[in-house]
């Protein structure tokens, strides 16, 4: 996507989690967007629901990347616009976590015994790039919109966390004392990193743009999370969009991928 990139000088790894490397999740909006279209169906107001379904689905993509917050707070200001008293958008967060959790904790638990290998619920080609990573001294970041707690105990599941040691990052439920973006800029610092030294790979606009506006180089990660194969073209345009310099379906090529990356080949 960008040819005039600037490699070879990395430094510092970041990654998104879910849709990135952990494909634990695939599926989740599945369970949002009807939860969301159903408390707003409960008001009464008379609109279809294939109209609402609409306004649902365009507020949880653009949101997507950010803390889960961010879509409970847009969907109790939905609640608000139509007159209705919305809960507290913690409270929409939490019912949203307990249907998801039906959906996956067979995945975290059959992770846990050992009958699924984590491969198997990993974006393609992940261990191997960690590996390559880890092997060219590069400190390794971890950070997600997904509740911390959520994020530790999947990363040990995938037995991921080792790559990242104490650097796994997640969403808190005061959600002002994180984000992405101050991640990287607390990266950038204690690092003293500048520009392309910093390294960031992600499925959503969120660590995209955040990794332009500090003038690192972002890899968008377009992967069909229900096949685990191809591109997502949805996915692709969006990150297009935000502005990666370089557009992957997985890490299949990682042999190909990280000596570009660092001015190798």
């Amino acid at each position: 996507m960008n040819p005039a990139l600037e490699r070879g000088r990395i430094r510092s790894v970041l990654f998104d989690f879910d849709g990135t490397l952990s494909l634990i999740r695939e599926g989740w909006q599945q369970i949002m967007k009807p939860m969301m279209v159903g408390v707003l169906l409960d008001l009464g107001t008379g609109e279809p629901e294939a109209e609402l379904a609409v306004i649902v689905s365009d507020f949880v993509d653009r949101l997507t990347g950010k803390q889960t917050i961010y879509q409970m707070l847009e969907l109790a200001e939905q609640v608000k616009q139509r007159g209705g008293t919305p809960r507290d958008p913690l409270d929409y967060k939490h019912e949203y976590l307990d249907r998801l959790w039906q959906r996956i904790a067979g995945r975290v638990q059959a992770l846990k015994s050992g009958e699924t290998d984590p491969d198997e619920l990993l974006v393609p080609g992940s261990r191997a790039l960690l590996t390559g990573l880890r092997e060219r001294g590069v400190s390794l970041y971890l950070a997600s919109g997904t509740d911390e707690p959520y994020v530790l105990d999947e990363a040990r599941a995938l037995q991921v966390d080792g790559f990242f040691g104490e650097h796994i990052y997640g969403a808190q439920d005061d959600y002002k004392r994180f984000s992405k973006a101050l991640i990287i800029n607390r990266i950038i610092e204690i690092h003293g990193l500048s520009g392309p030294e910093f390294l960031a790979f992600g499925d959503g606009y969120v660590e995209i743009e955040n990794t332009k506006d500090v003038g690192g180089i972002a890899v968008g990660v377009a992967t069909d999370e229900a096949r685990r194969e191809g591109v997502d073209q949805w996915k692709r345009t969006r990150l297009i969009g935000a502005g990666a310099d370089v557009i992957i379906p997985d890490f299949r090529e990682h042999a190909q991928l990280l000596p570009y990356l660092f001015g190798e080949d």
